[in-house]
């Protein structure tokens, strides 16, 4: 089973993911802190990690730097109501394999989300 991991402060849209990803057979866990995601991720590995851009304290760029420089493989969609060239940039510099609006639909977050691991095991593949 694939295991993503949402990371957002917003528990409206922790929920909203996990209605949505739950649905479609995903196991899904939500933290609601930069911090609290590296705590899980010591131990924990994940198929997709789901990562909000603003949070307080650390935010998901923050978050993209430790994860790249740690190894971590599982692929990063970044979500932000702040869509700015600015912002998909340095997302997508950082490793971001999609850039996801909010707010965004159901659909688009499983289009989002069966894109990238169908890439991604392609790139695993070849």
């Amino acid at each position: 089973m694939m295991k993503i991991l949402v990371i957002d402060d917003e528990p409206v849209v922790l929920e909203s993911c996990k209605k949505i990803l739950s649905s479609e057979g995903f196991e899904v866990v939500l933290v609601p802190t930069v911090d609290d995601a590296l705590a899980l991720l010591e131990h924990e590995r994940f198929s997709l990690l789901l990562i909000d851009i603003k949070m307080p304290k650390r935010d998901g760029l923050y978050l993209m730097d430790v994860l790249r420089r740690q190894g971590e493989q599982a692929p990063i969609v970044v979500m932000s109501g702040y869509q700015t060239d600015e912002a998909v940039e340095e997302a997508t510099r950082k490793g971001a394999a999609f850039f996801l609006p909010k707010p965004f639909t159901p659909d688009e977050l499983l289009s989002a989300v069966r894109n990238v691991i169908k890439n991604n095991k392609q790139g695993l593949e070849e």
